[in-house]
C-alpha cells in the first residue's frame, strides 16, 4: 500500500520530466486545457455502502500536469441494524482538491493518478440522536477516460480516501461525463 501511494505521489513529477521531451509531439498548442466531469460514485466505508453525484472542475497544464476540485452530494443511504435500531447511514458531501499526473495513451485516451485532501460529512439517523461525522482525509487514486469526440469523454475512477486523526478509510469508485473546454 506505501509502494503505491509513492508511485501516485510521484507520478506528478515524472509527468514534469517527460514533459520537455514530448512536447514537441503535442497536436495541441494550448498551453492549459480546462475540463469539467458529472456522474455518480459509490463509496464504500467498510460499515456502510454510499452513493453520491460527483462534479469535478480541472485545469491540465502542458498535457501530463493538473489540477482538480471535486465535489460530492449523497443520493443513497445505507440501512442497516449494526448499531441496535435500524438506522440510515447518509452523505451529506464530501470535497476535495488535487493534483494530478496524466499520461497520453493515444490521441483518445488519458490514464491518471492524483493525490489530495478531503473533506466528508455523513450522517446515522435512527438512533436516539442523530450523529454526524466530519473527517479530513488524504486522498489518492488511478483512473482512465476516453474521449469519444475531441470535447466529450467518459471517465472512471477509484479513489482511496484515509481518514486523518483515526483509524479508517472509504475507496469510492465513479463513472463520469468529461466535457475537454
Amino acid at each position: 500500500m506505501k509502494k503505491f501511494l509513492v508511485a501516485a505521489a510521484m507520478l506528478p513529477l515524472v509527468g514534469l520530466a517527460a514533459a520537455p521531451a514530448m512536447a514537441q509531439t503535442n497536436q495541441d498548442a494550448r498551453p492549459f486545457t480546462g475540463y469539467a466531469n458529472l456522474g455518480f460514485s459509490h463509496s464504500d466505508y467498510g460499515v456502510s455502502d454510499l452513493g453520491g453525484v460527483t462534479g469535478r472542475l480541472g485545469m491540465r497544464y502542458m498535457r501530463f500536469v493538473g489540477v482538480e476540485a471535486e465535489g460530492t452530494f449523497g443520493v443513497d443511504s445505507d440501512h442497516s441494524t449494526r448499531y441496535g435500531p435500524p438506522t440510515r447511514t447518509e452523505l451529506n458531501r464530501a470535497v476535495a482538491a488535487y493534483a494530478v499526473g496524466w499520461l497520453p495513451v493515444g490521441s483518445k485516451l488519458d490514464v491518471f493518478g492524483r493525490v489530495g485532501v478531503g473533506n466528508s460529512r455523513t450522517e446515522i439517523k435512527g438512533l436516539a440522536q442523530d450523529v454526524k461525522f466530519s473527517r479530513d482525509s488524504i486522498n489518492y487514486g488511478v483512473g482512465a477516460q476516453y474521449f469519444v469526440t475531441n470535447n466529450d469523454g467518459l471517465r472512471l475512477d477509484l479513489t482511496r480516501q484515509s481518514f486523518t486523526g483515526g483509524p479508517g478509510r472509504a475507496d469510492t469508485y465513479a463513472v463520469s461525463y468529461v466535457r475537454r473546454f
